[in-house]
């Protein structure tokens, strides 16, 4: 499709209004989404746009409202009837079936049949096709889905939305646990897509890759529609006041801290699932930032030093006392918390309430002659609630009926409160708004600045060069290089994590 040609309209949402009890998630929203467009689905967390992309694919109804797509009425009944219309998902809390192999996820309910009989070898031959498309044949199509790794997994998501031949695919987060490499040839895919007449709603708190890749814009705010408009006509800092209502002042908040001495040292550590041989040295009041590729280590070697993986030869010395084995409520007990970057799976005790997640690693607060003390608990909580921002009814909401950035917020608050001395923060940031990132980076300054010790994992290359201290390349399971920011730069560091050269 030519650029200057005018597209004509393929979907219209008007006056959209959803409320979940006494809260109004979306308040009489106009939505309008051209042929072969991006349009950029913007707000904080909590803002509305999962709630209204629901409702577009039929896994919500609406109380009130109206859609066209393509001049007819648009009003799906269940997911299934909104595919078969053509829109198609990819959300930020993937969709997989996990004991199935990626195969059958890809191809779940796109079967083909020939007199009665599953025409395997056709349907692998479209597999590998569509993960050729999306740059990663390397992935086995006969493994099952638990076993890949969150962003191995995104791809396979993007793959099966492929499948589809979707008139429109709604992208919620779809880089929040690729690579920068990734990312860049997901851009690739969607410009080839674009071509095709495909129309891509597009929703990220990454807002340098919303300029680069989407056309146009919609803001949502508490539930309301702030502006629309052409992305090339507006600026990253008139996006944010959007978003947020006010301007931010900083988006790296700088906290002065000082480097004190080893606090976490690795002697050759090896873990059950590591590639190689780790060798580092973490200080109190240090921000250690370890960049590379998906796969190239770094998740692993959290996993191991937290003893979720096991340790198979090497040692972990924190402060003066050396060790190997353990479990992770031992590391707990010796000052370690752990962020996980799959926070359904292992970060969050989903259909467990806001307060029993927040205080689950820590419950001595609370704890009087053997009885816990709810009613201190619950405060606590709340006033966790309010610190981190987190939009909920109340300390009872269970977190699975949070936003995704919301529940990053409730295992962050964990850690917190859990009071570790040693952080490790596999992907902290990922899906959440860009003022609460902000806050989060002030708040790792000012742990650093009380001597806490962070080891701090990230795909997005720019939070690494904006608040860490070191940063470490891994490239197959290795350590290339450890530098400070000011002898790295986003080029150097995506050299150093596809090649294993440093520059």
């Amino acid at each position: 499709m030519q650029q200057n040609q005018p597209c004509p309209i393929l979907l219209q949402m008007k006056n959209i209004n959803k409320s979940f009890g006494a809260t109004r998630a979306l308040d009489n929203v106009d939505f309008e989404l051209k042929t072969g467009e991006v349009h950029a689905l913007l707000g904080e967390n909590g803002a509305g746009k999962s709630t209204l992309v629901k409702i577009l694919s039929g896994a919500l109804k609406q109380d009130e409202g109206s859609m066209l797509l393509e001049n007819f009425r648009h009003s799906p009944s269940s997911p299934l009837e909104g595919r078969k219309k053509g829109v198609s998902m990819i959300y930020q809390e993937l969709n997989l079936a996990p004991h199935l192999t990626v195969e059958e996820n890809i191809m779940l309910g796109k079967e083909i049949h020939s007199w009665g009989f599953v025409q395997r070898k056709e349907m692998k031959r479209r597999v590998r096709d569509a993960l050729e498309l999306v740059h990663h044949p390397e992935i086995s199509l006969d493994i099952p889905v638990r076993k890949l790794s969150i962003g191995a997994r995104q791809v396979v998501e993007i793959a099966r939305a492929l499948m589809e031949k979707a008139k429109i695919l709604v992208m919620d987060e779809p880089t929040s646990s690729l690579s920068q490499e990734d990312s860049d040839l997901l851009f690739q895919i969607i410009k080839k897509l674009k071509v095709q007449g495909v129309s891509i709603i597009y929703i990220s708190h990454f807002l340098e890759e919303v300029q680069r890749v989407a056309d146009s814009f919609t803001v949502l705010r508490d539930g309301k529609e702030i502006c629309s408009g052409n992305m090339e006509d507006t600026s990253l800092e008139e996006l944010i006041q959007h978003m947020v209502g006010q301007k931010v002042k900083e988006m790296f908040p700088q906290v002065e801290h000082t480097i004190g001495e080893v606090l976490l040292s690795l002697d050759k550590l090896m873990g059950s699932k590591m590639q190689a041989e780790v060798e580092l040295n973490l200080h109190c009041g240090e921000i250690l930032g370890l960049a590379g590729l998906i796969g190239a280590g770094r998740t692993e070697l959290l996993r191991t030093i937290f003893a979720l993986d096991s340790v198979e030869q090497g040692s972990i010395k924190v402060a003066d006392v050396r060790f190997s084995k353990g479990t992770p409520w031992q590391r707990i007990k010796q000052g370690m918390g752990f962020l996980s970057e799959d926070r359904q799976r292992e970060g969050l005790a989903l259909s467990r309430s806001l307060t029993d997640n927040l205080t689950l690693s820590n419950f001595s607060p609370y704890c009087r002659f053997g009885f816990l003390g709810l009613k201190k608990r619950n405060e606590a909580a709340q006033d966790w609630i309010q610190k981190m921002k987190i939009k909920a009814r109340s300390p009872e909401q269970r977190v699975f009926s949070l936003s995704g950035g919301n529940q990053q917020k409730v295992a962050l608050a964990r850690l917190l409160h859990q009071r570790a001395d040693i952080l490790l923060l596999d992907e902290p940031t990922r899906g959440i708004d860009v003022v609460s990132k902000s806050q989060v980076y002030e708040w790792m300054g000012q742990l650093a600045s009380r001597g806490k010790a962070i080891l701090f994992v990230s795909s997005y290359f720019p939070e690494l060069l904006g608040i860490c201290d070191r940063i470490a390349v891994f490239y197959r399971g290795q350590i290339i290089d450890i530098r400070p920011p000011s002898e790295w730069n986003t080029e150097s560091l995506m050299v150093a994590a596809t090649t294993g050269k440093a520059l």
